[in-house]
């Protein structure tokens, strides 16, 4: 059972910077009043805010922060579970949230979802939602549970008979069959792969088998057929290899000395070529000049047609020379073609003789793998086969095996994941509550003054009938017909909680629901409940209606609003 023993708050909402504080646990009935705004409702908001990050109202996270302050907004509730002492602080600018358990704090998780986990599933074992049904029943934000989905409805109810744990266990199991289904997905495919295997290891024995005499004269005449062009090719190496060497050594050096001769050639023809171009230098001169550049005298004429012609002569022997180069120069080149031709046949000669050589070399090694073939063991080679065989089909029994263990487990959590479902173990869980549940409710209801039998079924579907055994829906009534059922259910589920001790607490606060649709009749009524309520319980009720309620409570909370800020006063 959780116990709630103190809530504290400050630059909450209109509170200021002083911490407003309320016991939680000292009174067993609280009257809170106060005018419009004065700040009746922040305590359930603040309660909500602490436990579960949210308010108890449609406020946004921003707007709660006092405005006038604007940072500092810390909100703190203590309270008790088993031997436990717990308090929980959650802040605003800046963010707080922190979890203490007998004084030491709770290691915070990485992330506040999975902190806000440990504190609704492992603490409180309440959430949000069921927080609204079990303890609070108001006028503002509240959703009562006839107007919640059949879902929210069932969520509820799961709660307070703690059976959401069965929602969990089949969570946990639909991950575990999806691991199956994988594994049995791999299974399968090994399978596949082993039965590849079986095939290929099969034909390879058929084809071991087939290797007869036959085949080893086919080999034999293959072998023959090699050995025959290995000596075709060996003669024509003979044949080639005579003389080669000596004739492509002598080749080699005929034409490395026609290339050194025609060098000499080409070098005398260089230096005939400078000597022409240096007598037609000089002749050019001594028909163009008259003075001496050297000794700056007038050439005379005699002596000018003595240096003309005796140039003239020099230049016609330097070209008799050259001509004559040139005719020793393309024999020369006549002899280098030759020569390169001859060099280049003994060449290809020697090119010829080393594919022959690799022919050889390749014939050689098939002639050795035919001889292999032939001298393999293919009785042995049959009884490693099938050894293998062996191997491979028990390797897929194997597999079989693991299939049908994994496939029994699988249909083994099949079946439980049936019983999980909604409609499995916690269907008839529900069911054997559910006259309890509608019996309780039709005792408040008629505490209530409301005479109406009241039904919900295993899908939460309500059935109400009234008058003359006529059928109704929650919808189908006034305002104040309504909150009465609205109230039964709560007192109902106060009282199965406790039954279950599954989300029981000390705690209930009713907001405003005294000041809504009740007529006084309705205001006793509910007033008669709340006095029958164990001593263990302590109620809250906020209210407008201060002067009516007056002196029905052991005591009373006064909230104002004094320069825009929201004080208690006791």
């Amino acid at each position: 059972m959780i116990i709630f023993n103190t809530i504290r708050w400050k630059n909450f909402l209109s509170t200021g910077n002083s911490f407003t504080e309320i016991q939680l646990d000292k009174q067993k009935s609280t009257l809170i009043v106060g005018q419009n705004g004065a700040g009746k409702s922040t305590m359930l908001d603040a309660i909500s805010f602490a436990l579960f990050g949210k308010p108890h109202r449609n406020i946004n996270k921003p707007q709660l922060i006092n405005s006038v302050n604007g940072k500092s907004c810390v909100v703190e509730v203590e309270f008790t579970v088993g031997q436990g002492k717990f308090k929980v602080v959650r802040g605003i600018k800046p963010g707080i949230f922190e979890i203490w358990k007998n004084g030491t704090m709770i290691n915070q998780s990485s992330h506040a979802k999975e902190y806000q986990k440990i504190l609704e599933q492992n603490i409180l074992k309440l959430n949000h939602k069921s927080f609204h049904q079990v303890i609070v029943l108001g006028s503002s934000s509240f959703i009562p549970f006839m107007q919640l989905p059949a879902g929210h409805r069932r969520d509820v109810i799961e709660d307070l008979l703690d059976i959401n744990v069965f929602s969990k266990m089949n969570i946990i199991l639909r991950e575990k069959i999806n691991v199956l289904k994988d594994k049995l997905k791999d299974n399968n495919y090994k399978i596949d792969i082993q039965n590849t295997k079986i095939e290929t290891q099969k034909k390879y024995i058929r084809d071991i088998t087939a290797l007869t005499e036959e085949n080893k004269r086919e080999y034999e005449s293959r072998i023959s057929t090699a050995q025959d062009s290995i000596d075709d090719l060996q003669a024509q190496n003979s044949e080639l290899s005579v003389g080669l060497e000596e004739n492509l050594r002598s080749a080699e050096e005929e034409l490395s000395t026609l290339h050194d001769q025609r060098q000499t050639l080409m070098l005398r023809g260089q230096d005939l070529q400078t000597q022409s171009k240096e007598v037609a230098k000089r002749a050019m001169f001594f028909e163009e000049n008259e003075v001496c550049s050297v000794c700056d005298q007038t050439i005379s004429d005699s002596h000018k047609h003595d240096i003309l012609k005796h140039a003239k002569q020099e230049a016609k022997s330097l070209q008799s020379q050259r001509r004559k180069v040139g005719e020793d120069g393309t024999s020369m080149e006549e002899k280098i073609n030759e020569a390169s031709g001859v060099l280049q046949s003994l060449r290809s000669k020697v090119s010829q003789l080393g594919e022959n050589n690799r022919e050889i070399s390749s014939l050689q090694k098939q002639i050795q793998e035919y001889q292999s073939s032939i001298e393999k063991d293919v009785g042995a080679d049959l009884n490693n086969a099938k050894a293998d065989l062996d191997s491979l089909t028990n390797e897929k029994n194997g597999l079989f095996e693991e299939k049908l263990t994994m496939s029994e487990e699988f249909n083994y959590n099949s079946v439980i994941s049936e019983m999980l479902k909604d409609t499995g173990i916690k269907t008839k869980i529900i069911k054997q509550y559910l006259p309890a549940i509608n019996k309780l409710v039709n005792q408040y209801l008629q505490i209530l003054d409301f005479f109406v039998h009241f039904n919900l079924d295993e899908s939460f579907q309500e059935t109400i009938r009234s008058r003359h055994r006529d059928e109704f829906t929650y919808d189908s009534f006034s305002e104040g017909e309504k909150q009465r059922i609205d109230l039964a259910l709560l007192f109902t589920w106060r009282q199965i909680a406790k039954m279950k001790n599954s989300v029981a607490t000390n705690l209930l606060i009713l907001d405003e629901t005294f000041d809504s649709s009740l007529d006084h009749e309705g205001v006793d009524n509910l007033l008669k409940i709340l006095y029958t309520l164990d001593d263990d319980t302590n109620i809250f009720v906020i209210s407008h209606k201060g002067e009516i309620l007056d002196g029905k409570f052991a005591s009373k909370i006064e909230f104002k609003k004094e320069k825009n800020f929201s004080k208690m006063v006791a």
